[in-house]
């Protein structure tokens, strides 16, 4: 399959971390084409033409299908593998942590990483809305905390995609503006996903964009 990604991205990272995890074990070959969508290359016509959503993560099959979404792309992954859960009920908790992650997490934690990593200094956004991203952000960590605090994963008994989906822009939450400090079970999480074989990282940003996180600590 050929994924369409953005290196420095959380939402695509998520996708080519579980597909090295996954391996040739369970048949997870891929082509990765590094697409950055910072500089406009969801936006072609060519792109649009052949992904009318204008975004990233996108995965094309051989077949010519193609999906879209994240999380979407980590079940469909994942189907018949340990890292989605067999049992309906675990399985609903994985997915409810996934839905929380695009709704209460990645708004925030990811929006203030891009705010102050690739917009000016100048920008409007860091303003009002950079201060909301910090505030709705540490909401949710404090919830994960809490879970974390009882619960070494969050795709049931074992490590799976819900954590794949929140660990992408936690680890990178200091970016953002976020200290990890206070929440002492997410870090500690954290490491544990970092200890999981096949593991990854996500690539550091483009240099334009790291001269902007470091300009703005």
């Amino acid at each position: 399959m050929d994924v369409y990604g953005f290196s420095s991205s959380g939402n695509c990272h998520k996708v080519r971390l579980l597909l090295e995890q996954l391996g040739r074990r369970f048949d997870r070959d891929y082509r990765w084409i590094e697409t950055d969508s910072s500089r406009g290359q969801t936006r072609t016509p060519q792109y649009l033409a052949k992904f009318p959503n204008g975004r990233v993560p996108v995965i094309e099959l051989d077949d010519g299908r193609t999906l879209a979404e994240s999380n979407a792309i980590l079940c469909w992954l994942a189907e018949g593998s340990p890292f989605l859960p067999g049992d309906a009920w675990d399985r609903a908790q994985a997915l409810g942590w996934m839905f929380f992650e695009q709704y209460s997490h990645e708004p925030y934690v990811a929006v203030a990483r891009f705010i102050r990593g690739w917009t000016p200094m100048d920008s409007p956004r860091r303003g009002a809305e950079l201060a909301r991203c910090l505030e709705r952000g540490h909401a949710a960590l404090a919830l994960m905390e809490r879970h974390l605090s009882v619960h070494p994963w969050f795709t049931g008994a074992g490590y799976g995609v819900a954590d794949i989906a929140l660990f992408a822009y936690t680890d990178v939450a200091a970016d953002g503006g976020f200290d990890l400090a206070a929440y002492p079970a997410v870090h500690a999480w954290l490491a544990r996903v970092r200890a999981t074989p096949s593991f990854v990282s996500m690539p550091e940003p483009a240099a334009e964009a790291a001269a902007l996180l470091a300009s703005s600590n």
